[in-house]
């Protein structure tokens, strides 16, 4: 389960009619204790601060952990994590997990909910802002926000280290178009997409290569430039990154390569035959 924030409370009321959100709740005072009442229970359509919360279906949050492949050595992190059931099912695979939720009541909910599944000691519920929260540590990232608020985090994901996954029930990151979408079929009434990503390198620039040079301009994880040997340029195509790994076609040639700190390194096909190839960032 999970929270979104939305920008005005009318907006708030008008998508939940179209049964459409998953918001977060106003947040705790600094300092004060939570008061939760030992049978509280969260009603999906609550209100808080200009807000909705509605949760997130068990099967999908399965699905999610699925697209993003998960092993116990991730750690995830779910922001807006609501009850703490993504963070409650990841910890059962094994993982250590991480919940971000605005609303005190919910993350002391979230807590009695890990120690009834027995993973208490795998996971930790802070209460914070997810737009102000330090979530670094983070192989994989679950989410159910608006488009909006996915946008304004979308310069943070994009800063975390290139192969970080980033898993998100419904709502997409605009022109950062998904690595893959998942529409659940069975168990699922509604919000039953998901959209995965993997925040890839960031390698536009000049790398010289041998002889010549490779120039690439970058959008997102989509590729375009052009490869230059012995002093014949050709276009690239097919061009992406995946994380920190690199493909393109250029002159007949498949061209992979795993990219880190300046430097790139590989192999190149062509013909049944395939030689090494290295490049290097250009400080120029």
């Amino acid at each position: 389960m999970k929270t979104l924030r939305m920008l005005t409370a009318a907006c708030a009321i008008s998508i939940f009619a179209l049964g459409a959100v998953q918001p977060h709740a106003q947040p705790a005072q600094a300092g004060k204790a939570t008061t939760t009442a030992p049978d509280y229970v969260p009603q999906s359509g609550q209100a808080g601060k200009d807000v909705v919360w509605v949760p997130t279906q068990d099967a999908l949050v399965q699905r999610m952990l699925d697209m993003a492949k998960v092993t116990k050595d991730d750690k995830l992190v779910d922001l807006g994590s609501g009850d703490g059931r993504t963070v409650i099912a990841a910890a059962k695979r094994g993982l250590t997990a991480r919940g971000i939720e605005y609303n005190p009541d919910l993350v002391t909910l979230s807590r009695r909910n890990a120690e009834a599944e027995g993973v208490a000691d795998k996971v930790r519920f802070d209460q914070g802002d997810i737009f102000v929260s330090d979530f670094s540590e983070a192989t994989v990232v679950t989410l159910f926000l608006l488009p909006e608020l996915n946008l304004r985090l979308r310069p943070t994901l994009l800063d975390m280290k290139p192969g970080t996954r980033v898993v998100s029930n419904s709502f997409t990151m605009d022109e950062w178009t998904p690595d893959e979408t998942a529409v659940l079929a069975e168990n699922c009434v509604n919000f039953c997409r998901a959209h995965f990503w993997i925040v890839p390198a960031k390698v536009a620039g000049t790398w010289r290569l041998g002889d010549g040079d490779l120039r690439l301009t970058q959008s997102f994880q989509m590729l375009e430039g052009t490869l230059t040997r012995g002093g014949k340029a050709v276009p690239i195509s097919e061009a992406k990154m995946q994380g920190s790994q690199i493909s393109f076609m250029a002159d007949g040639r498949r061209y992979t390569g795993t990219v880190t700190e300046g430097r790139m390194t590989g192999r190149h096909e062509a013909g049944g035959q395939s030689q090494d190839w290295q490049a290097t960032r250009s400080s120029s």
